[in-house]
């Protein structure tokens, strides 16, 4: 085992030197990606209070998103303990600083898998226990925990038929560092099937549910009467195309001009998913002669038949004011986003084919009137209108949005016992 995190250790150096004058021009070119840098390498800040501290680790905006509901019970549950909450990309470290700065006690930025990256942080945090959200697979992270007696759990995992394919083949790798985990906390049978495929052992693979149903509401009745003032939605309808990636923004551009034809009423918010995209969904915008407004600079609907969200963490919120959502993603490769976060406020969703990231959710949603998935942008707009003209239709679907939650809560309860088992 030794000789197999060392060979990889060696073989990681030798990778980034001769990659160094990518990374370099990466850096330079991609600000995003050096966010964190310092931190990553291993010249971390962390003073914390000798008590037990609990880790949690998730990688971007979305699985921040999965586990705010149980970091936020975690401090309920465990008062005394100490909560550091790391993550990789820079968008996941800012919606963790304005969702959870004020429940966990420090929040910095995960290793880059070296040695005397993952030592420093693990011999600064000195964490009793570590939690990763979804099936982040790190070996050298693993071995150095292993060694220094931290038990790390694999929380909320899942692994699509498509990532499958892929751990399959490397097996021989994987097989190793999976036996590390005390223990691997799977979404669905099929998750854990395919993981136990891998490698992982029986005895600690475990299927959990999925912390994504145990999402709250983030603003009350009142903050939601507040918002529509704000914007000046007034009694119109309002349809918000949610984490849109490139080819998707004029897609849901077109369908509005004709949804706007026969229903004058409707507004409607995109929001793209990546900030770097903003003036490029601008300049579609503009080429369709509609009023728009953005966000940052206090947009209303008032004035305005177009709002771009051009800001951070708030598109959950404005959830709560949609008549219904489409969620990106899903008409491009990149496999779709949560539709939970539009569906706890009672909302329907729509959304491309392309959903393979969140598959099992969508086959719970798909089963009633929840979700719709379209192949095309013709039936997306059909979609649309169908949801606008059938007040019946309309109604049942808010109703099986509300339905799917009360039926597939628990995930959070799940982790929280097996950490009592561990933390004390």
């Amino acid at each position: 085992m030794l000789l197999f995190f060392a060979v990889y250790n060696i073989v990681l150096i030798l990778a980034a030197i001769l990659l160094l004058p990518v990374i370099l021009i990466a850096f330079v070119v991609k600000p995003k990606f050096r966010a964190g840098f310092f931190e990553k390498i291993g010249f971390y800040n962390i003073k914390l209070e000798k008590k037990y501290t609990i880790m949690f680790h998730a990688v971007s905006v979305g699985e921040v998103n999965a586990v705010e509901t149980l970091i936020k019970r975690t401090r309920e549950e465990f008062p005394d303990c100490n909560i550091l909450l790391t993550t990789t990309t820079k968008t996941g470290q800012e919606i963790a600083r304005k969702k959870l700065s004020k429940t966990v006690d420090k929040i910095t930025y995960f290793p880059y898998d070296f040695a005397f990256s993952v030592f420093s942080l693990l011999n600064r945090a000195k964490p009793d226990i570590i939690l990763i959200a979804e099936t982040e697979i790190w070996p050298g992270f693993m071995y150095l925990a292993k060694k220094l007696n931290i038990p790390v759990f694999i929380v909320n995992g899942r692994l699509s038929p498509n990532s499958y394919k892929g751990y399959k083949r490397f097996s021989f790798f994987f097989k190793p560092v999976l036996g590390l985990y005390e223990g691997i906390l799977m979404q669905t049978k099929g998750d854990a099937q395919r993981i136990s495929d891998v490698g992982s052992k029986p005895e600690i693979t475990k299927v959990m549910g999925n912390l994504k149903f145990d999402i709250s509401k983030n603003i009350d009745p009142a903050a939601v009467e507040s918002l529509k003032k704000e914007v000046e939605i007034g009694e119109n309808r309002l349809i918000i195309a949610a984490s849109t990636h490139k080819g998707e923004d004029e897609i849901l551009l077109g369908s509005y001009l004709e949804i706007k034809k026969e229903f004058p009423d409707v507004k409607f918010m995109i929001a793209p998913r990546h900030p770097e995209r903003y003036e490029s969904v601008e300049a579609l915008i503009q080429k369709t002669g509609i009023s728009y407004g953005k966000r940052s600079e206090h947009g209303t609907f008032a004035q305005n038949d177009i709002i771009m969200l051009d800001t951070m963490g708030e598109l959950m919120k404005f959830f709560s004011i949609c008549t219904f959502a489409f969620i990106g993603g899903s008409f491009s490769t990149t496999g779709g986003h949560n539709p939970l976060e539009a569906n706890i406020w009672d909302k329907p969703v729509l959304s491309g084919s392309c959903v393979f990231n969140f598959k099992d959710i969508y086959a719970f949603l798909t089963k009633t009137k929840a979700a719709q998935l379209v192949k095309t942008p013709e039936e997306l707009t059909k979609a649309m209108k169908h949801l606008l003209a059938d007040e019946t239709y309309y109604k049942e679907a808010c109703a099986d949005a509300a339905k799917i939650f009360d039926e597939n809560r628990g995930a959070v309860d799940f982790v929280i016992k097996t950490l009592k088992e561990y933390a004390h």
